[in-house]
């Protein structure tokens, strides 16, 4: 009985070995639970500044020309907007996985967290693009749930890098906004649902299931 249990534990400790050399797993629950914060804040932030409540239709339909608060007009805002919500979702994401990968001994920066980040990188600066064309060609309606699609098909892309999760985040995110771009003027709804609602709950579930012992 003795020489099985200690087989079992030497299998288990091959096997997370091998997972810690071919998979980025310190990513935090947490962090994904502070970026849906974030979002869902910069989500609010939209709708004081357009004078909107939510599920309106009002998103991206009704902005008249040279509308303007506090200084910034449309454009300047959701640029300003978008951008804090964008640096403190990386800093959040940056305190908790490196926080936890430090209470678990592993290294947070080597090669494998870099194809992680280039697998991610890839489909998200091409979403970045896309994004800026729909911009200049006048259709900035499309833009929310666009970033939503190009955001899960990173996840799907990146998965393979880390824990297998978030592949189920990156199909849900893809769904999102391919409902999205049937539904122009809730695309802000859309966005919060997506990048706040699913961040949180994605994050809480991670950390129920690998981190909260």
């Amino acid at each position: 009985m003795t020489d099985n249990r200690e087989h079992l534990a030497n299998l288990q400790q091959i096997r997370s070995l091998m997972e810690r050399s071919s998979r980025f797993i310190s990513l935090s629950g947490l962090s994904g639970v502070a970026a849906g914060l974030i979002a869902l804040m910069g989500a609010a932030a939209a709708y004081v500044y357009l004078e909107a409540s939510p599920f309106s239709g009002f998103f991206f339909r009704a902005v008249e020309p040279g509308y303007e608060k506090w200084g910034l007009d449309f454009y300047e805002f959701f640029a300003l907007d978008a951008g804090l919500v964008l640096l403190f979702a990386i800093i959040a994401g940056i305190f908790f996985t490196t926080r936890k990968a430090i209470k678990k001994g592993q290294k947070v920066w080597d090669k494998l967290t870099f194809r992680l980040l280039l697998n991610l990188a890839i489909p998200l600066a091409t979403g970045a693009i896309f994004c800026l064309a729909l911009l200049l060609y006048g259709l900035p309606g499309l833009i929310a749930p666009t970033t939503l699609i190009f955001y899960g098909l990173a996840l799907i892309n990146g998965s393979k890098y880390t824990l297998n999760d978030i592949r189920y985040l990156g199909g849900t995110e893809i769904l999102l906004g391919l409902f999205g771009l049937f539904n122009i003027g809730y695309g802000l709804e859309i966005w919060a649902v997506g990048f706040g609602l699913m961040h949180i709950l994605y994050g809480t579930v991670m950390w129920w299931k690998y981190e909260r012992d």
